[in-house]
């Protein structure tokens, strides 16, 4: 089986060039996607040069005790922002993305399954999005990987190209 990170490659290392450009550092939370963004991030060029780290917050208390998430639901755009601005915070990074939501395959938390909710903060500034997967478990996960790191990258300022 393909590493999810080899298929994610293009999206992180178009995070990696926005991030170095800007001199940002990035971090993540992380849900139901149980490390695939860090782990996508992870394997893009010189990522220890801007990427802090992740935290996976799989279990609600690790959620509240550790990113100090308040919102009522952890299955909603509040707890993904508080993920992401918990995280930032937590690892000192300039700019952060986090994921939370019902991976499936019944509902939980008042939301159907493939229900996912994502939040990115760059300097303070923070965007949330919801996304609506079908799909079974993996195929959830798998998406939302994919759309965090797309809100990650679009949240970063564009890398200009040095043609001067």
């Amino acid at each position: 089986m393909e590493d999810p990170a080899d298929e994610f490659a293009t999206l992180a290392e178009e995070i990696a060039d926005r991030a170095r450009a800007a001199e940002l550092t990035v971090a993540a939370a992380e849900s139901l996607t149980s490390g695939g963004i860090a782990n996508a991030l992870g394997a893009a060029p010189e990522a220890s040069s801007w990427l802090r780290g992740g935290v996976v917050a799989y279990a609600e208390s690790v959620k509240r005790e550790v990113l100090g998430v308040t919102a009522d639901r952890v299955a909603s755009a509040e707890c993904a922002r508080q993920l992401a601005t918990g995280v930032a915070r937590l690892l000192r990074a300039d700019a952060a993305v986090a994921v939370t939501g019902v991976g499936g395959p019944d509902p939980a938390d008042g939301e159907p399954a493939g229900s996912v909710y994502a939040a990115v903060v760059v300097r303070g500034e923070v965007r949330d999005a919801h996304f609506q997967f079908e799909g079974d478990p993996a195929e959830v996960v798998h998406r939302t990987v994919r759309a965090a790191l797309e809100l990650l990258r679009d949240a970063l300022p564009a890398a200009v190209a040095d043609d001067a």
